[in-house]
């Protein structure tokens, strides 16, 4: 991902993500507007606090910025408004560097501090309740953005934005640990949440390609990928079904094999080979976790990234939300054990597209197969190349297959009738076509 972040740091993606509050407060960094001071400068001192100056003759007012009283941006708490001034201060780079003019001296962010009062405390507990927000800029201009899914993103790109930075801070011992979802339809609506707010970004006004001109190029970059990876499933979608197309009409997906074309492909191979090697060498990861990250890229991108893809387009165009429900199917006699959820099968709609992927490539493996052995010349060479990628989309949804049929083998009955369904309806449409291509050699 270090290729993604541009000039300005790492997008903003998922647990982990911290702010400062100089940034979430909606304020430039200090190289923006060369940090000549957000506040102004007066004879005024806010307690506990003095920034030296050059000359060390003056003092920088802590309190005096407009915006601060406005509730239309901060709310009506006075002593939070209060707060955003200390933070504005705490946020400033260290004043030992002669390019800082209005930086806070080394050690001044170790001054003691008051102890908190009751009154502090209720009104800290005040200003986190819900509706002190309202009627403000929280969530819209100030703060944690809201109105998306992925709120992280969206926070991340309006810093960025702003002409903020990014840092990775990778520590020794885990900084944050959470839950994560183990079974397969759990992982695949975490995937959808994720795709749907990517496909909300690019269509809202927070689109990089709508971004001021403090986003760096290479910035903007990592958020277009942000938003536009879901609306790569189509193409992924038609990559899975092709195979099975080459052994239906008996054609080999790339008609003539040149040596341009061989070069081409040797060329494609070897890249996304180094690519595969820098990434194992970068993340330290195996092969093994590879492979299972290409699978589930796989799985998920013909699943939930193309479910993404059409809900938000209902959503733009037509104004039509619609949601994606399962059934969980999970047996009672796994209550106590631990890892009873890892062996779920819960029925969602986001398995027809991996299922139909799944039954047109079986179907067209043995209809390819049994065409070229009743063949009075069998061509062998087409046979073998689309039994090749057809195997190749197959060992890909072998995760898929795994999380369906569970620890026992218990697969809800609907997948047999979707299965059945798309078998006999691609089975007869080949022999229509057949029939077809036949009636017209004959005339």
């Amino acid at each position: 991902m270090r290729a993604l972040d541009g000039l300005q740091g790492p997008v903003y993606v998922g647990t982990g993500c911290m702010f400062r509050r100089h940034a979430l407060y909606g304020f430039l960094p200090p190289r923006a507007n060369e940090y000549l001071g957000v506040f102004g400068s007066t004879k005024k001192r806010a307690p506990g606090f003095k920034v030296q100056l050059e000359d060390e003759s003056e003092t920088q007012s802590l309190t005096s910025h407009p915006d601060l009283n406005l509730p239309r941006k901060f709310g009506n708490s006075a002593m939070f408004n209060e707060s955003i001034a200390v933070a504005e201060y705490q946020g400033r780079p260290l004043a030992d560097h002669k390019s800082v003019k209005n930086g806070r001296p080394p050690g001044a962010l170790l001054l003691p501090r008051p102890p908190l009062h009751a009154p502090t405390v209720a009104e800290a507990i005040a200003v986190i309740s819900c509706w002190y927000e309202d009627k403000t800029e929280w969530g819209d201009k100030i703060g944690w953005i809201y109105g998306s899914v992925t709120e992280d993103v969206v926070t991340g790109y309006r810093m960025h934005n702003r002409g903020w930075r990014s840092v990775y801070c990778v520590t020794k011992r885990d900084a944050f640990r959470g839950t994560a979802p183990i079974n397969l339809t759990d992982r695949l609506h975490q995937v959808l949440r994720w795709a749907t707010g990517s496909v909300e970004i690019f269509f809202s006004k927070n689109n990089a390609f709508l971004g001021s001109r403090r986003l760096k190029f290479l910035q903007r970059i990592a958020y277009l990928n942000v938003g536009i990876y879901p609306f790569t499933s189509f193409f992924l979608v038609t990559y899975c079904f092709l195979p099975a197309l080459s052994l239906f009409t008996g054609t080999f997906i790339v008609q003539s094999l040149d040596i341009t074309f061989l070069c081409y492909l040797l060329t494609i191979t070897v890249t996304l080979t180094l690519i595969s090697v820098l990434e194992i060498k970068w993340s330290g990861i195996g092969l093994e976790e590879l492979w299972r990250n290409e699978q589930f890229w796989l799985i998920g991108g013909t699943s939930a990234h193309l479910a993404a893809v059409i809900q938000g387009l209902l959503k733009v165009t037509a104004g039509v939300e619609i949601s994606f429900t399962l059934t969980s199917k999970s047996a009672g006699e796994d209550e106590d054990d631990v890892f009873a959820d890892l062996y779920e099968v819960k029925w969602t709609s986001l398995f027809l597209m991996p299922l139909a992927i799944l039954v047109v490539n079986i179907v067209a493996i043995v209809i390819g197969c049994s065409r070229t052995l009743y063949s009075v010349i069998p061509e062998w060479g087409k046979l073998m190349g689309g039994l090749f990628f057809s195997f190749w989309v197959l060992s890909h949804m072998y995760p898929f297959v795994k999380g369906l049929l569970g620890r026992r083998g218990r697969v809800p009955t609907i997948v047999y009738v979707w299965s059945g369904l798309v078998a006999i309806t691609v089975s007869l449409l080949w022999i229509s076509i057949s029939s077809e291509n036949r009636g017209n050699l004959q005339v």
